[in-house]
């Protein structure tokens, strides 16, 4: 196990090195069936060389599931030789990208590496069932200040166990897995966290990248449970075939496969490779994690014991899927069905907008709508995106886009976007910018309550811009207020204010 180990740091350190610009480290593209397969053409632009490697990528996994590992290794090999030299400047997206298909070769080699010579130590069917001072200190929080929530989330799994416990059992793991979303998630679908991960089963972006879980503007496939489902029972697969036992397994779900390598690696000693060995030098997120799904099971196995009356879990809607090949805004389409929209959006969760796709999508209903909305699908509008309108801002002395966000009620994000510059940018004087508005809006900025003019005496330490930003307004205000040449202040000075006025914005 400690050879095959090194062989798998040895391989992700090699792809995860960085080749000069422009020196071709890797093989030739692979031949034959696999250029096809991938569709592969020639690049004539960045993104076209992220998309031929990503299709390399995609060649590498249809060999690997046909057992063909030397072919599957030599597109990962070409996939990397592509995205090397490639040097996005300051395109943040491209950039991301890049990113995100590094990570998926290198964890590609991991998957493939494991799968191909790595054998399983132990039952895939057996989970540990200790009990030790740390598990028996997590069964009491859950029976005292987290109580109500392991309740909720025990109500919540109804709708959800039955077909992970599917899943579980089509790929021979245990169905104590099944409870693992109730650590992670509560059972809820929406659920996001600090560090990104979002739905059913905590899926970070580029792990759901990895495991087939698309995202885009429409759709976010990692809160579609049957879909993250899969996903996670491949990842569940592959870290028990890298670590042997269900602890390790579990801990490497939470914080990663190559952290607990890296912690393991670093003990120099063959035999200390389970969780309780390496508890003592896991994040303490992890170090939590582990006991608590244990504690989970010790109170779903005998619940009376640790005084729980759980009582029955919520059941499964009845639903079916529709295809639909036009995009629709789910409001007309609960108008049509007579269904509440929350009720249709927690249907289809992943649908992020409540807007289908401008392609082909199956969407959940309800069974007995299912007729009414086939018979109807052609009353429903075609959704038309609203166009989309900007104010113009002249920058004044002392703004920043954080400034201006607050201002307009809009993000930092969405005022860079639409002028294509980083978030960090500084503005200079008399810059125009675009600001992205609401349709709604007026074709004026935000309007704001305009109070009686007061009198300010500057401290030391004022600048205009400090003095501006407390009393919600802006330099160019002050300065006209109180006819300054300049920007320089001194202490003692009286200064007159008219909080919550701004310069009015020219209208796009």
């Amino acid at each position: 196990m400690r050879l095959i180990r090194d062989c798998i740091f040895s391989m992700v350190a090699f792809f995860a090195a960085c080749a000069p610009a422009g020196q071709q480290v890797l093989p030739d593209r692979p031949t034959g069936s696999a250029q096809s397969a991938a569709g592969i053409g020639k690049a004539t632009n960045l993104q076209e060389v992220l998309d031929e490697a990503l299709a390399f990528c995609q060649a590498s996994q249809d060999y690997w599931g046909k057992g063909d590992f030397d072919n599957s290794f030599a597109a990962l090999d070409r996939a990397y030789a592509l995205i090397v030299p490639v040097n996005c400047g300051d395109d943040a997206d491209l950039e991301q990208q890049k990113e995100d298909i590094r990570l998926m070769i290198c964890n590609l080699v991991l998957r493939i590496h494991a799968s191909q010579h790595t054998a399983v130590n132990g039952a895939r069917k057996a989970i540990p069932m200790d009990l030790n001072p740390t598990i028996q200190r997590e069964i009491e929080t859950f029976q005292g200040p987290q109580r109500r929530f392991f309740m909720a989330s025990y109500r919540r799994s109804g709708r959800f166990r039955p077909l992970i416990l599917a899943a579980l059992k089509k790929a021979g793991l245990p169905e104590e897995l099944s409870w693992l979303p109730l650590i992670e998630s509560g059972f809820k679908i929406r659920a996001f966290s600090s560090a990104r991960a979002l739905g059913l089963w905590q899926f970070i972006p580029t792990t759901g990248y990895r495991f087939g879980l698309k995202r885009d503007r429409w759709v976010d496939e990692r809160m579609d449970v049957a879909k993250a489902t899969r996903a996670a029972v491949a990842y569940l697969v592959d870290l028990h075939g890298i670590f042997g036992d269900w602890t390790t397994a579990l801990a490497a779900y939470n914080c990663g496969e190559n952290r607990v390598l890296r912690v393991i690696r670093s003990q120099n000693i063959d035999y200390l490779d389970n969780f309780w060995d390496l508890y003592e030098k896991l994040p303490g997120e992890t170090r939590r994690y582990v006991p608590r799904f244990l504690a989970t099971l010790h109170i779903i196995r005998d619940p009376k014991k640790y005084g729980f009356d759980l009582g029955d879990p919520d059941k499964p809607p009845d639903t079916v899927e529709v295809n639909v090949a036009r995009q629709m805004d789910l409001k007309q389409v609960s108008k049509l069905l007579h269904v509440p929209a929350d009720v249709l959006a927690s249907l289809n969760p992943n649908l992020r907008l409540g807007i289908t796709p401008p392609h082909a999508y199956l969407l959940t209903v309800l069974r007995d709508k299912e007729k009414m909305l086939v018979a109807g699908l052609e009353k429903i509008p075609v959704y038309t995106p609203p166009k989309k309108r900007f104010t113009i801002h002249h920058i004044k002395s002392g703004e920043t886009l954080s400034h201006l966000a607050r201002r307009y009620h809009v993000s930092i994000d969405a005022i860079a976007r639409a002028n294509k510059i980083k978030k960090t940018a500084l503005l200079h004087l008399d810059q125009k910018l675009k600001i992205p508005v609401r349709a709604a809006q007026k074709d004026h900025p935000r309007k704001t309550l305009v109070t009686k003019p007061i009198h300010y005496r500057v401290s030391r330490g004022d600048t205009l811009w400090k003095v501006a930003r407390r009393y919600n307004t802006d330099v160019a205000s002050i300065r006209r207020l109180n006819k300054l040449a300049g920007e320089q202040l001194r202490s003692g000075q009286d200064l007159v204010i008219r909080p919550n006025a701004h310069t009015r914005a020219s209208i796009a």
